[in-house]
């Protein structure tokens, strides 16, 4: 019988058998698809990520953002460094410059941007980054750059606090290497190499695994989703392909930088100082009454920025954050379940839960390998919390189990959802080093699950985490903050209509200045507080 048939027959028995409940049959319908999905008939020399078929929404959607990007990124070749953008000879001019400046004023400031030898950049790209301080308040905020595409920059601040505030602005890359590291990410997907462990009784063997595979050999062909997003491996011999059960990574020693572009991501280069002669401003508090905000709500819209940090503790600009202390969460967690899923950033907030509610304990799942599945469970108030990573590319030198991977919107569609549930998702940080559709397409593949989650139930609630910045000085081809701050930009766009809480993980760790793949507690602590706001 045909595979439709089989199914309608299925769900008439499991019907008829009493097994009504929504998410006993997606559960099993989704071990069904991903049985079926495995295949071991490929033997192609490359394996495309895109079908060749008439393109798809998504095809299409992803190619809009592609051509948006591309204008975004234009290539910009230089012949020598001196013609790219420097710190020291670029200038700065406060504009509507005061004697006074008070609490919640805007102050804005023009860069024009020039190259080594003094001349006036006439074309923009550069990344730049902004931000306010006032370390003796442990005050902080990020600055908005508006890029005028001509070589001129208009840098905002909103004076958020009263004292002395300091003002920065660092050349992260000038457009010339922005716009090569662009080029060099989207070349190819073998900047890692993945190897798969497989498994069968007593025996293991190792293969060579990846997004795409150049191989005349034999493959296992893994399609993950409705989208069919796939990963490969070369099949070992007498194993079949079911067997594989761990992986690992490595840097392949490879780049798609020339000489000349490298040069621009020597250490010295990279986050450069532009506004080191412009003085302290002095604000003041000058009466001015403070707008009154609702609470904050998912689905709010979130400026830039939208927030900023005093005496530690970060307060929100476009709504009311609640402040919890220990009672207060444990009240408004009762009867929670709540599914974090993606990468190691999110994984820190199951470590730090226990701290603040000490009810909470570990529930030991005995999991095999690195960044196992972590579930917290208090079985009292009926709390249950569980962390998972978020599938393919995962990047470690550490074997990990494939068998909890969490194929996001798998996971979704696997939740039945009410108004006592709530996912957290995020995901960026495995997926710089490669070609920025992949990235788009989990995007979107994601935003339909939550789509169709909505369908079932309306009531749950779903938080998106921005990724956050990372140290300044790591491999800037695969892991630079570049990459970051692109992926920030789609997420934005992809999930601006839907009613999704967002986490500004990024807006967060630059008004703290934690230059850290993984932020200290106390940051961890302000994203939990702002989670906890969006669902109690």
């Amino acid at each position: 019988p045909s595979t439709p048939t089989l199914l309608s027959s299925l769900l008439l028995y499991l019907i008829s058998e009493g097994h009504c409940e929504l998410k006993f049959i997606i559960s099993l319908l989704n071990s069904i698809f991903y049985h079926w999905n495995i295949s071991t008939n490929c033997s192609c020399s490359e394996i495309k990520m895109s079908p060749v078929n008439t393109p798809t929404e998504t095809e299409l959607r992803i190619r809009k953002i592609l051509k948006t990007l591309n204008q975004l990124i234009p290539p910009r070749p230089f012949t020598h460094e001196d013609t790219t953008t420097s710190a020291t000879h670029s200038t700065v001019t406060l504009l509507n410059p005061r004697n006074t400046y008070c609490r919640g004023d805007q102050l804005d400031i023009l860069l024009e941007a020039r190259d080594h030898l003094g001349h006036r950049k006439e074309y923009g790209g550069d990344f730049l980054r902004a931000r306010m301080s006032s370390p003796a308040l442990k005050a902080g905020a990020s600055g908005k750059v508006t890029d005028f595409n001509n070589g001129t920059y208009l840098v905002s601040f909103t004076l958020f606090w009263e004292g002395q505030v300091s003002l920065s602005l660092l050349l992260i890359h000038p457009s010339e290497g922005v716009s090569a590291l662009w080029r060099a990410r989207n070349q190819g997907y073998d900047k890692i190499i993945f190897k798969g462990k497989f498994v069968n009784g007593t025996s293991q063997v190792f293969t060579e695994c990846g997004l795409t595979l150049n191989s005349s050999s034999e493959l296992c062909t893994y399609l993950y989703g409705i989208d069919q997003e796939a990963f490969y491996c070369k099949k070992p011999q007498h194993m079949p392909c079911e067997a594989l059960t761990y992986m690992s990574s490595r840097n392949r020693e490879i780049s798609y930088l020339s000489v000349k572009e490298k040069s621009l991501f020597h250490k010295s280069k990279v986050g450069v100082e532009m506004m080191k002669d412009l003085k302290n401003i002095d604000v003041s508090h000058c009466n001015k009454s403070e707008k009154n905000t609702e609470k904050c709500q998912i689905g709010m819209k979130i400026p830039v920025p939208g927030g900023y940090t005093l005496q530690g503790r970060w307060i929100t600009t476009f709504c009311n954050q609640i402040q919890l202390d220990t009672n207060n969460i444990n009240g408004c967690l009762k009867g929670k379940i709540i599914y974090l899923l993606g990468d190691s950033t999110i994984c820190q907030w199951i470590y730090y839960l226990p701290k603040v509610v000490k009810t909470l304990k570990f529930f030991d799942l005995h999991e095999t390998g690195s960044f196992p599945k972590r579930l917290l469970l208090d079985a009292g108030r009926h709390i249950q919390i569980q962390w998972k990573k978020h599938g393919f590319p995962i990047i470690t030198h550490n074997l990990y189990s494939v068998t909890d991977e969490a194929y996001i919107p798998r996971e979704i569609d696997l939740i039945s959802g009410d108004k006592n549930t709530a996912i957290v998702i995020t995901f960026g940080h495995h997926f710089r080093p490669f070609p920025i559709d992949l990235f788009i397409r989990r995007a979107i593949s994601i935003r339909k699950a939550i789509e169709r989650l909505f369908l079932r139930n309306p009531d749950t609630k779903v938080i998106i985490k921005t990724e956050n910045i990372r140290e300044m000085h790591v491999e800037t081809e695969w892991f630079g903050d570049f990459h970051g701050y692109i992926h920030y930009l789609i997420l934005n766009d992809i999930f601006k209509d839907l009613n999704v809480g967002v986490i500004d993980a990024w807006d967060m760790t630059i008004a703290y200045g934690t230059n850290n793949l993984h932020p200290p507690d106390h940051v961890i602590r302000t994203q939990i507080n702002m989670f906890l706001s969006y669902i109690c």
